[in-house]
């Protein structure tokens, strides 16, 4: 599916479009009403050999969104111009294009195309941000001469580097067909009574990204997810637990018949002793709170681990990290330990952002640049599929 916006770019969908058809694959475009004043229909149409859609609706018939979005297996919007960007980060639906876009079940690229300014404005960043934080990918921008007469970033990716970068990502997904993946992530909650627990800042973000790109890879993929703003995500299976006990009856559960595990989540060592039933009043100046060890899943799941399964934990680390990680990875039991530091500028619960060093038991080690979460999910999950499955 290509889907085409309002930019004087939209001349480049038409040699997308041909580039497309000319591999072998089914083209549908869907524009929006402005991309019509940029490119015809008509050449459109004859080289995708497929109707072009405009209009959610005419006299004659509806344009059924929803069997466009679930039809495709991958969905292009290029040219994505500024206006439809800021839509699709906040979600209206003001057209056909837009309706396919939230009705979409597979995986969706964007290449954007605006002038430098635009390019740079803080809302578009933010915007940007959004869209890549629903799991969409984007195809950066280009330097060169832009439509304005300037030079600079802006101009959209070239029609050969979106064919190549569909192509890199259909090789990507086959490389994992067939696997199955857990993935945790997210905090746990230890109660104390009935409105008190003992928790962490965890977001999930990390463990999240991971999990779709495993999907994104192929593999049918678990997540086992601890309290926090975690959202349903398509094609993959949700189980929301609070605690550690939860959390650990749930891995080693869905490890039984998983190839890959990856164990992203923040699990709380202690869990209080004894729950109160009410709750606490404030009636002494100190109360001592007794705390007994969680059981340790990564250690569990190691012990149980087969020959053919992959076995990846996280080590977050604030002294000795190197030390204390390789140490994590030869008790556990792991293959791989990943390790990330809170004195890392960028990296540490709640960010976008992190640093990682990834440790393999035969002694390679692999370190990587600051990036968002989702390039460190395609870093992980990379040395995975390096390591263990070429």
């Amino acid at each position: 599916m290509i889907g085409i916006t309002g930019s004087i770019a939209a001349y480049k969908a038409i040699y997308l479009v041909r580039l497309l058809v000319k591999s072998g694959a089914q083209v549908k475009v869907v524009m929006t009403p402005s991309a019509k004043g940029f490119v015809s229909t008509l050449t459109l149409s004859t080289l995708s050999k497929n109707p072009v859609l405009v209009e959610l609706f005419d006299e004659e018939s509806w344009s059924n969104h929803v069997m466009l979005g679930r039809w495709a297996d991958m969905m292009v919007v290029a040219p994505l111009s500024c206006n439809t960007l800021a839509k699709m980060a906040h979600g209206l639906c003001d057209n056909l294009l837009l309706a396919v876009y939230l009705s979409a079940t597979c995986p969706v690229v964007v290449a954007p195309a605006m002038d430098e300014d635009m390019w740079r404005h803080a809302t578009t960043k933010e915007n940007l941000k959004k869209l890549e934080s629903f799991g969409n990918e984007i195809i950066p921008v280009e330097k060169g001469e832009l439509a304005s007469g300037l030079y600079g970033d802006g101009r959209m990716a070239e029609p050969e580097t979106i064919v190549q970068f569909l192509h890199d990502h259909f090789s990507m997904i086959r490389s994992l067909a067939g696997k199955k993946a857990l993935v945790s992530a997210g905090p746990t909650y230890e109660p104390i009574d009935p409105v008190r627990f003992i928790g962490n800042y965890s977001s999930g973000k990390m463990g999240v990204a991971i999990a779709k790109e495993l999907y994104n890879r192929g593999a049918e993929v678990v997540l086992i997810a601890g309290p926090s703003k975690i959202e349903s995500m398509n094609g993959v299976e949700v189980i929301r637990v609070n605690t550690a006990e939860e959390m650990f009856d749930a891995c080693v559960k869905s490890f039984k018949n998983a190839d890959i595990g990856v164990m992203a989540a923040a699990v709380a060592d202690y869990t209080p002793a004894k729950t109160a039933s009410q709750k606490i009043k404030k009636t002494e100046t100190k109360i001592s709170l007794e705390l007994k060890q969680t059981k340790d899943i990564l250690k569990t799941l190691g012990q149980q681990k087969k020959q053919n399964q992959v076995l990846v934990g996280f080590a977050l680390e604030t002294t000795n990290e190197k030390q204390n990680a390789l140490q994590k990875l030869k008790t556990k039991r792991a293959d791989l330990i990943v390790l990330n530091s809170l004195n890392d500028k960028g990296a540490g619960f709640g960010k976008d952002t992190n640093k990682v060093t990834i440790l393999e038991k035969k002694g390679r080690e692999f370190k990587f640049d600051t990036k968002t979460k989702q390039e460190v999910a395609k870093d992980i999950v990379d040395t995975i599929i390096q390591l263990f499955y070429v």
